[in-house]
């Protein structure tokens, strides 16, 4: 598969930046997932967990990712944690905002539940330690790894096949 020059960018936080990570990193059309904390504005501004994706738009969609953001973490669940794991995505362009708002509208019909996911504007992105940077593709067997990442990853093959690189994931779930 040829690659384009049209990488761009957006971040996305809900859950742990461990499992974000791990899914983002087993699709087709990303190029580089980096995960720490993104902090937006207003009440937003504190540093939450999440990753930033770089991906090809000519090979994966924004509505792709953002239906697999919506579909890999509670974001129809307001829990005890929503301020360390905020439901949110994170635009780098008045552009990404707009057509991320849409998207959303458009999959609440698919969820049994309001979705509670806000696209906030981006201000900033802080790494998480180096130690856990590609923390499942380097410890697929560690139990956190096994209970957490691993149904994720599982959900993946089964409902976005298309745009899964399933042998990577085969090769770290067997």
């Amino acid at each position: 598969m040829e690659r384009s020059n049209k990488i761009t960018k957006i971040g996305l936080g809900g859950g742990c930046h461990w499992c974000t990570e791990a899914v983002y990193q087993s699709l087709l059309g990303v190029r580089k997932v980096e995960q720490g904390f993104i902090t937006s504005i207003n009440e937003a501004s504190n540093p939450s967990e999440a990753v930033v994706v770089f991906f090809d738009p000519e090979i994966i969609s924004l509505e792709t990712l953002i239906e697999i953001h919506l579909n890999t973490h509670q974001s129809t669940s307001e829990h005890s944690f929503r301020e360390k794991y905020r439901s949110a995505v994170y635009p780098y362009s008045d552009e990404q905002q707009s057509k991320a708002e849409l998207i959303i509208g458009n999959l609440q019909g698919s969820f049994p539940a309001p979705i509670i996911t806000k696209v906030l504007p981006f201000e900033d992105f802080r790494f998480s330690t180096e130690n856990f940077h590609d923390y499942y593709y380097s410890n697929p067997d560690k139990p956190f790894c096994r209970i957490y990442i691993n149904p994720k990853l599982q959900l993946l093959q089964k409902k976005f096949a298309a745009v899964t690189n399933s042998d990577k994931i085969r090769a770290s779930i067997n």
